[in-house]
């Protein structure tokens, strides 16, 4: 019997009388692993060899998962500091306990959003509590990432920790578990009856040379048979994010119902982002607690002289015979101020006041789907950056009908045909209405964003003499509705499922 150099050194090494891996026998015949899985596939296809499969999984920490295991978990980190503020007593200021827990960076957003979800304490409007019941020593994440972190790999059935907890080590990306197949090998009777009658080797060529085809020897000599089923290392590519692949959906939807894109900076003066919004100085919204100031360069240089004159007469007197305005501070220096924009509206004010491309002649159509940042509670529908769907429509004579109608006809692209809506306040349009669509899992109404029609104060002091439809939606929310994600985390951030993305298409 013939057979190629490969197969006859596995027939060789394997045994008859106990399974051997595919990894000792190429250790042993010094072959490539994917040499001697594809020998042995061939053997097996010719009854000379009876193979095993098991699949080995594997659990390893990553470079975060050992720091934390040395440094411990963000959210110990951030309960033993308002332990020490005494915030098991009274609430503390979250900003100085955040200071004192020496978290930075991506470690403060995890450690609030992980604080509460492990009954640490409570955070709400700037001040944190702690729990003096909870007990850190006992975290049971904590007590895994030590467990773990003295071995590189370690068999997950070995392991002595609860599923639910390394499946939430995982989500955090702190551990990466990896599997392997296992092939062994057993030689069957045929095959030690050929190996006592004598194997020879027979030469084979696995590769089409230049040499080959000028000398013709490739007519004369035996080629080797390619196995597709023989194993080859998997590698995951890079692809679009799927909330990126819904922006760009939403981007084309727009300019389809004859819309133009809107562009401008992320970080605004607070004059673009809420005085030209009518917005007062004193608005609890407008609080350091609630926006994200910039530390350098602090304030906006150059304002239009005009314009910031228009809109503090508006904010002190209002606008037209029966306006008031608010009689409340209204101070041009903190209208200056830096920070990183709480909505794209601050893109509508930019453009409808002729500052950012020139006067726009009615009627217009205009959007943008962009990052807004706000110090938001992190919940399953809440992050501290997220995306916004800002939109309006400059016309004479618009009404609610007109905006409802937009919304219905934009979210029918969507498959979302049952939106509801619900009256509301806002300081800068009226009327105004929020929106709702159903969870297409829980069932519940999920709030997706927020509309009306801007006010005379508004739009007085930028120049705009007819009306204005407008609206901010979630683009997350409507990823949510779209495929029935019951937390925004999931997608979006540091806890978001590889997996999930790896296999979720957006589809049209």
């Amino acid at each position: 019997m013939q057979l190629k150099e490969s197969q006859v050194a596995v027939l060789e090494t394997a045994s008859a009388d106990e399974a051997t891996s595919v990894d000792a026998v190429a250790e042993a015949t010094d072959l490539p692993p994917e040499t001697v899985t594809g020998a042995v596939f061939e053997l097996e296809e010719e009854g000379l060899v009876a193979i095993e499969e098991r699949v080995d999984e594997t659990i390893s920490l990553t470079d975060e998962g050992v720091t934390y295991a040395d440094e411990r978990l963000p959210e110990i980190r951030l309960y033993e500091a308002a332990v020490d503020a005494g915030a098991a007593d009274e609430p503390a200021q979250m900003g100085q306990v955040i200071g004192a827990s020496g978290l930075e960076g991506a470690g403060v957003d995890i450690a609030l959003s992980n604080y509460a979800r492990k009954g640490y304490g409570s955070i709400d409007s700037g001040e944190i509590t702690a729990d003096p019941d909870a007990d850190s020593a006992s975290d049971a994440e904590a007590n895994a990432l030590e467990t773990l972190a003295d071995a590189e790999e370690t068999a997950a059935d070995a392991v002595d920790v609860e599923g639910d907890v390394l499946d939430g080590l995982e989500r955090r990306g702190l551990l990466e578990r990896s599997e392997s197949t296992v092939r062994e090998v057993t030689l069957t009777e045929r095959a030690v009856t050929e190996l006592m009658a004598g194997i020879e080797t027979a030469e084979t060529v696995g590769q089409v040379t230049p040499e080959l085809l000028t000398s013709g020897e490739w007519d004369e000599v035996e080629f080797a048979e390619y196995n597709v089923e023989a194993d080859a290392e998997r590698f995951e590519g890079g692809r679009v994010h799927i909330l990126r692949q819904t922006a760009e959906r939403v981007k084309e939807t727009l300019v389809g119902m004859g819309f133009q894109e809107m562009e401008g900076p992320h970080v605004d003066a607070d004059f673009w982002i809420n005085d030209c919004l009518f917005m007062p100085q004193d608005h609890p919204a407008r609080t350091h607690w609630d926006r994200f100031a910039l530390e350098a360069p602090t304030h906006i240089d150059d304002l239009p002289d005009q314009l910031v004159a228009d809109v503090e007469r508006a904010h002190r007197e209002g606008v037209g015979e029966d306006g008031e305005g608010y009689h409340s501070p209204w101070d041009e220096e903190f209208a200056r101020a830096l920070a990183l924009r709480g909505h794209t509206t601050s893109l509508s004010t930019r453009y409808l006041s002729g500052e950012q491309i020139g006067e726009i002649e009615p009627p217009a159509r205009f959007f943008s789907v962009e990052k807004v940042y706000r110090n938001d509670t992190l919940d399953p529908t809440h992050l501290l950056e997220f995306f916004q769907i800002e939109g309006w429509v400059m016309a004479e004579d618009l009404s609610v009908r007109d905006l409802m109608g937009t919304f219905e006809e934009f979210y029918a692209q969507f498959g979302i045909t049952d939106i509801e809506f619900k009256p509301h306040y806002n300081p800068y349009t009226e009327p105004s209405f929020e929106l709702f669509g159903t969870h297409p899992t829980t069932g519940e109404l999920v709030e997706i964003g927020n509309s009306g029609i801007f006010r005379e104060e508004m739009l007085a002091p930028l120049g705009v003499d007819c009306d204005v439809m407008a609206w901010g939606l979630a683009l997350e929310r409507l990823l949510m509705l779209m495929y029935g994600f019951e937390d925004i985390r999931d997608i979006h951030g540091t806890l978001c499922d590889l997996k999930l993305l790896r296999e979720t298409e957006v589809t049209y």
